[in-house]
């Protein structure tokens, strides 16, 4: 066995785990549904749910993490009472981060492709619905979707092969600083156009009407998913970078801070898409659609448009690549936790079994687009992204939460020891009902909705 590295510093844990956290969703997700339910009302309900949802299952998935030292393919097995099946949590665990690269390191590829399309001038001079046909034909093309998912996966496996201080810390830190400099310089250009003060408006200044008249219930369900799913929760992504840090930090304040940085990129996304889109008389519309063709359009028609265009899909980039490598540098734990393997034995062989596990989403959108699994134009990367959002992500968390409080499971008192260990804030004690009856309870609800919404 290798013996386990550790960050080289507390930034540098930070930040890793909030490059985990800070995905696609933060960025065509958040700006979208924000919208579609009032602006900076929505967002109030959303930084509410984050703080009671997210948060503590987060502390508890870094405490398991850290307690036992392993990967979350070990650490139920290293923290169970004897004789109990604990471990089987391990499984779902597993699937959910093999899942989750299965269609991420597709859509990872198109943020690529993007920025040469753009830095190349592909878009100059298109019409609206021509922008829309450049996505459209590289869906269509299997041999460029295929280029541009191996480039993902080669290029973040690479940075693991350089082990967890020298590749997977280092070039994470590189990249969120770069990451909240494009953001930032796009921010600016964004807000100063012309015309971009209703956009300003329509996402800053809330508008609790709007919200009434997408239905308030439905607006509270959508801040609660989007605070439960943007932080990549219940499969484990979290715990391999408990189980890196030292006990000097009591966790519940540096996951405070990771969802700060978190929530300050989702609400930066907005910042640029909505002053750019009501400046151009563009609507900020759902989904990839937003990024692949609204804001092409944008770009296309404001100066120095290219050059802003290909800095937004480089942050794209970076946002996509960094939870790439951090899901990826689980699954090599896994690999090391459960058979004892090096390093490069986990991602050699890891580096193929993704590489093949990927094409099926790849083809999905052209040579497999007759399998609709979920009904008519539906994709295999839909099943994909239903399976681990809509089933495993909360069953995940239930059974962390439930873990982390049962005296059958680990238990409330080996959890906040584990939590509170070191300087910081510590983990409300009073919270400790909410967290074993309560929350469950929610994120239950949340699993029967999604389900409901899907199929009714």
């Amino acid at each position: 066995m290798e013996k386990r590295e550790t960050f080289a510093s507390r930034l540098g844990f930070i930040l890793i785990s909030a490059g985990c956290a800070i995905g696609l969703g933060n960025v065509w997700r958040f700006p979208y549904i924000t919208g579609k339910y009032g602006g900076a009302a929505f967002v109030l309900i959303y930084l509410c749910f984050l703080v009671i949802l997210g948060i503590p299952i987060m502390v508890m998935e870094f405490s398991v993490g850290r307690a036992s030292q392993k990967s979350a393919a070990r650490s139920f097995h290293v923290l169970e009472p004897k004789g109990t099946k604990w471990h089987l949590t391990s499984y779902v665990a597993i699937a959910g981060n093999y899942l989750l690269m299965m269609f991420y390191t597709t859509v990872g590829g198109w943020m690529l492709a993007y920025i040469v399309k753009m830095a190349s001038g592909t878009f100059t001079n298109l019409t609206p619905d021509e922008v829309g046909g450049v996505f459209n034909n590289m869906l269509a093309n299997p041999g460029e979707m295929t280029f541009w998912m191996i480039v993902t996966v080669v290029v973040s496996f690479g940075v693991c092969s350089m082990g967890l201080r020298n590749g997977v810390e280092r070039i994470n830190k590189a990249m969120m600083s770069l990451l909240f400099v494009i953001l930032i310089a796009l921010c600016i250009r964004s807000v100063t156009l012309e015309g971009a003060g209703e956009g300003l408006k329509f996402y800053l200044v809330p508008d609790f009407g709007k919200m009434a008249e997408n239905g308030i219930g439905e607006a509270v369900y959508a801040a609660m998913g989007q605070s439960f799913f943007t932080l990549s929760l219940g499969i484990g992504a979290m715990a391999i970078f408990g189980s890196y840090i030292s006990k000097e930090r009591r966790l519940t304040g540096e996951c405070i801070n990771i969802c700060v940085l978190d929530t300050t990129v989702a609400l930066l996304s907005g910042l640029v898409i909505f002053p750019a889109c009501f400046a151009f008389g563009v609507d900020p519309g759902e989904g990839p659609g937003l990024v692949f063709v609204t804001l092409p359009n944008v770009f296309n028609q404001m100066p120095g448009g290219r050059l802003w265009g290909s800095l937004f899909f480089v942050f794209m980039s970076f946002a996509a690549l960094s939870t790439v490598i951090a899901v990826f540098e689980n699954i090599i734990s896994f690999a090391i936790d459960l058979w004892g393997w090096s390093r490069k034995k986990a991602i050699l062989v890891n580096l193929v079994v993704i590489l093949v596990l990927s094409m099926p989403c790849v083809l999905g959108f052209n040579v497999l687009s007759s399998i609709q699994p979920l009904g008519a134009g539906t994709t295999i990367q839909d099943l994909e992204d239903f399976i681990i959002s809509n089933n495993l992500l909360p069953i995940g968390s239930v059974l962390y939460l439930l873990f982390c409080t049962s005296r059958y499971g680990w238990g409330w008192k080996n959890f906040i020891a584990e939590a509170d260990a070191g300087k910081g804030i510590q983990f409300p004690k009073w919270a400790r009902f909410y967290v074993t009856y309560i929350l469950p309870i929610i994120v239950i609800a949340i699993l029967i909705i999604s389900y409901i919404q899907k199929f009714a």
